[in-house]
């Protein structure tokens, strides 16, 4: 059975972050020089269908973001591409001046008018979506900047050494002041060095789930590099996820297939992070909940064999 801690907060204020809330049971991470708790929030789907448009309820919007983080969430993954532009501009509605809450958003890819995915990689677009990133946000400086590749929109635009010379031109506004951490988004092993020799990677997203563990050689290298890895669709994105085994679990322990997809994920490396995302108040307490979870050793064994 899911048990919550006895309420003591250290601090107050709306948004202020306390140790006992339920998104920061699962601990922290260090970004840099930035602590974050392992449950953040992702606000993709806060757009409308297909990430595209306005949300059918932007009020349900708002009240989705300010409830995260008043269940201690104090970090939100984003991206100027959402809407476009909508997300973000939900997000300053509902969060700023973003006290004791940090921003993460990626670059790279744009939409076009009927909502599909663009490559914008060129260092000239990079430069202007960091800028549109702060203007919608109503930001100074942007406290994580993930560079999203092209991979699953152009894998033929990808060319070796061209994401070294993206992250420069990112790096050029990061020694700017504009930018704080920069990041990566959709990497190869090859790539995440590549960008290393650059400047400083304080964190990857890439897919990976209880039943989508692909991507291991990235989540190894990051973990021995102390990177934040941050899986997203870590409850299977668009297809949740299904599975008997962990079905079973999750009956047996009392608690929802999500929180246990997601306390395993938190027990699986130090240095996972999850951004789990929905546009409904009754999934983000669900979501959260993970945090709180702890996987005894036999219920373990059995989700590694999924």
């Amino acid at each position: 059975m899911v048990r919550w801690r006895p309420d003591s907060p250290e601090s107050e204020g709306k948004f202020m972050t306390t140790t006992n809330r339920p998104a920061a049971q699962a601990g922290s991470y260090r970004f840099g020089d930035l602590d974050l708790n392992r449950i953040g929030y992702g606000a993709m789907q806060l757009a409308g269908p297909g990430v595209f448009g306005p949300p059918r309820d932007r009020v349900a919007a708002i009240e989705v973001l300010r409830t995260a983080v008043e269940l201690g969430v104090n970090h939100i993954d984003t991206a100027d591409a959402y809407g476009p532009y909508i997300t973000n501009e939900i997000i300053r509605e509902a969060l700023f001046p973003y006290d004791n809450v940090h921003i993460v958003t990626k670059v790279g890819i744009i939409r076009d008018e009927r909502g599909g995915w663009l490559p914008g990689n060129s260092p000239q677009s990079l430069r202007a979506q960091v800028h549109d990133n702060l203007r919608r946000l109503g930001l100074d400086v942007l406290d994580v900047v993930n560079l999203r590749t092209l991979a699953g929109i152009d894998d033929h635009a990808t060319v070796p050494g061209e994401l070294a010379r993206q992250f420069e031109a990112l790096a050029e506004l990061q020694q700017q002041g504009l930018i704080r951490h920069l990041g990566l988004s959709t990497v190869s092993p090859g790539q995440l060095a590549e960008a290393q020799q650059v400047v400083p990677v304080v964190c990857v997203q890439n897919f990976y789930n209880i039943a989508n563990r692909a991507d291991a050689a990235v989540l190894a290298a990051t973990a021995g590099q102390h990177i934040a890895y941050v899986p997203y669709f870590p409850l299977g994105g668009f297809s949740p996820l299904q599975s008997d085994v962990l079905d079973s679990v999750a009956k047996r322990l009392g608690a929802t297939p999500i929180a246990v997809a997601e306390s395993w994920l938190l027990q699986h490396s130090p240095n996972i992070m999850l951004i789990p995302g929905t546009s409904s108040v009754a999934h983000l307490r669900e979501n959260i909940a993970g945090a709180a979870l702890a996987l005894p050793p036999d219920a373990v064994a059995e989700l590694d064999a999924i």
